[in-house]
Order: structure tokens, then sequence, then C-alpha cells
């Protein structure tokens, strides 16, 4: 396969990670289309197999969470066709996971895609952290140093109060003395 369509098949499978959670992970569906088998033989295998899928690897979505899918993706409501099952959701270790269990060629190429695209996220985010904490170091630096160019920009903008002039009776200078 060319570089080019890698990287396509990278970006397909990427933009179907989902942060459901606060974990990234693929639902049944689109593995099961990634990996050229349908959702039914997918979920069966994985019945057949729970062993190999535990809490960290594997999880169905609770009613909500699937609420929460429809609305976001604009899917068939429940009754109206579509799924009866709630989807399971699997973590990158459960993908390839997956990949052994289906055993076929096709998995096994799309699960190399599957890794890739998770690797690539992981080191997006790695970025976007990293670039973060720079940028919140430098803040933290500069905003010390800038702190006596503020307070002196402070104190120029503070109007002068005006000389008030003394209440009283004066003496004239020349009588003063």
């Amino acid at each position: 396969m060319a570089m080019a369509e890698t990287s396509a098949v990278v970006e397909r499978v990427e933009s179907r990670i989902l942060i459901i959670r606060g974990k990234r992970v693929m639902l049944d569906a689109d593995l099961a289309e990634l990996y050229g088998v349908t959702t039914k033989r997918l979920n069966e295998q994985v019945r057949r197999n729970r062993e190999r899928f535990p809490a960290d690897f594997m999880f169905c979505l609770t009613r909500e969470e699937v609420s929460h899918l429809r609305s976001q993706f604009a899917t068939s409501s429940p009754g109206h066709g579509g799924r009866r099952t709630a989807p399971l959701a699997f973590t990158e270790h459960g993908a390839l996971m997956l990949a052994s269990v289906l055993n076929s060629t096709t998995a096994v190429a799309a699960s190399i895609h599957v890794v890739r695209a998770f690797v690539r996220l992981r080191a997006l985010l790695a970025t976007h952290a990293d670039l973060a904490r720079k940028i919140k170091e430098l803040e933290t630096r500069y905003d010390s140093q800038f702190k006596v160019v503020f307070e002196a920009i402070e104190e120029l903008m503070q109007p002068e109060e005006p000389a008030r002039p003394q209440i009283g009776f004066r003496l004239p200078e020349a009588l003063g003395s």
C-alpha cells in the first residue's frame, strides 16, 4: 500500500476515534467496517472470547452515552431500525485484540492502521500538553519580569492630586518675620 493511501486510511481511522469516559475508543460498528466483517459477527466473536476483553480493553455504552452519540451524529432513533443493543467501545488494546480474535488478513492489515491512528493521536495530545506547559512557563516567567513595568504604568496612569489651597489666614511674608 502506498504511503498516501496509508495516510488516508490512518486519517479515516482517526476520525472514528472518540473520547468516552475519558478514554480514546472506537465503536464496534466502525471497527467491524474497518476489519471487513459485520458488526454482528464482530460482537459474536467478542462474546465467544470474553476473557480476552477485560474492562480496560472494552466496555458497553450506557443508554445515556448512546443517546448522546445519537444526538451528536444524528443517527436513527431506537424503534426505527438500527441497533437493538448498545454499542461496544474498544480501547486501543481492545481493537488490537479484535484483530487476533477475528483472525482474517483484512483484520490484521486494518489493525496496523488502527495502531498508527492511536499512536498519532497520542503524539498529538502529548505535543499539545507540552505546548500548554511551555506557555504556562512563559506566562509565569514574564509575569514576574513585567510586574515592575505594569506597576510603573499603573502609577503613571493615576491622576496627580491637585494642590489644595490652604485654608485660613496667612500673613504676608514680609510681615511674618
